[in-house]
């Protein structure tokens, strides 16, 4: 009788630790429990410890609250210009209503997906192929908008949408590269002439300046040699008139007319010695009186300039 009594005792005593054990729920943070009871929705257990009706209440889903990085599957997207383009992306999305999540679609994460590559394609559809490697971030932005709209009823949060690979066909890579080569190439030869011509462009401007500098150094040159031959004659002319003035103050002094009849004969019988030196004839004026003659009008004209 006692051991049964035990046996019952310690089968209350196991029943009671498991129904305390599923009574406690524990739930970490950044995640959440949906409980139901009795299969219609109770509460979102938060992070931190709680406490449910065993047997009664169930934890019918459990969701992560943090960022969550989604790979959308490669999909053959057709462009404006009708070009296959091969398109790899990757999605990041939150789960903000952790009740929306677990009613609002059987599978959000294949919603989302499915709906990210039906909008991805009709994206690209509106684009020229050159257009989709240009404008990455535009493509990326049209499809979160998308994407953020509807999933806005399944309790989610899209954050991005990153395209991670367009991949064309290869004739089509073929094409850009050869396209690629033939725009350097044609930068290359633009660059070429634009040296060359701004080479001749400064060959002109420095022949230019220097004729320039030349020219205004031959007219300062010529300026400065008609300034010195001016000034010479102006020197020449001012000491032939000093010494005519010293001539005529000469003549005034006692004795002077008698020196200037002096050295006018001696300047008339020099210019006979010098034609004497520079040639074989001698020319011997016929009448040697005329010596007498020059001096006498000499100094006859000296009296009249007194």
């Amino acid at each position: 009788m006692l051991m049964g009594s035990s046996l019952v005792t310690l089968a209350l005593f196991i029943v009671a630790v498991i129904v305390v054990i599923q009574a406690i729920r524990v739930v970490p943070q950044q995640h959440a429990f949906v409980v139901e009871r009795l299969g219609r929705f109770f509460a979102v257990l938060q992070p931190g410890l709680n406490f449910v009706i065993p047997f009664v209440d169930r934890i019918a889903y459990r969701h992560d609250l943090r960022e969550i990085p989604f790979d959308v599957p490669s999909q053959i997207c057709i462009t404006k210009d009708n070009t296959q383009l091969q398109v790899d992306g990757i999605l990041y999305f939150q789960v903000t209503d952790p009740r929306l999540a677990s009613y609002g679609s059987s599978n959000f994460q294949l919603a989302i997906t499915q709906l990210a590559q039906t909008t991805l394609r009709s994206v690209i559809g509106r684009m020229e192929l050159d257009r989709t490697f240009e404008e990455r971030d535009h493509i990326n932005g049209l499809v979160v908008a998308a994407l953020d709209q509807a999933a806005a009823n399944w309790g989610v949060k899209v954050l991005r949408y990153e395209i991670k690979d367009l991949t064309p066909p290869k004739e089509i890579l073929h094409a850009m590269q050869a396209q690629i080569t033939a725009e350097r190439e044609k930068r290359a030869v633009i660059a070429t002439s634009e040296g060359k011509q701004q080479e001749q462009i400064n060959l002109a401007a420095g022949a230019r300046a220097a004729a320039i500098a030349k020219s205004e150094g031959e007219k300062q040159a010529e300026i400065n040699y008609a300034q010195g031959h001016a000034a010479a004659l102006l020197a020449i002319a001012e000491a032939n008139a000093s010494a005519i003035r010293q001539v005529a103050d000469a003549t005034n002094v006692p004795g002077g007319l008698n020196a200037v009849n002096l050295k006018v004969a001696e300047l008339y019988i020099a210019a006979f010695a010098n034609l004497a030196k520079t040639g074989n004839t001698l020319v011997v004026p016929s009448n040697l009186a005329d010596v007498a003659g020059l001096v006498t009008s000499v100094t006859t004209m000296l009296k009249a300039a007194k």
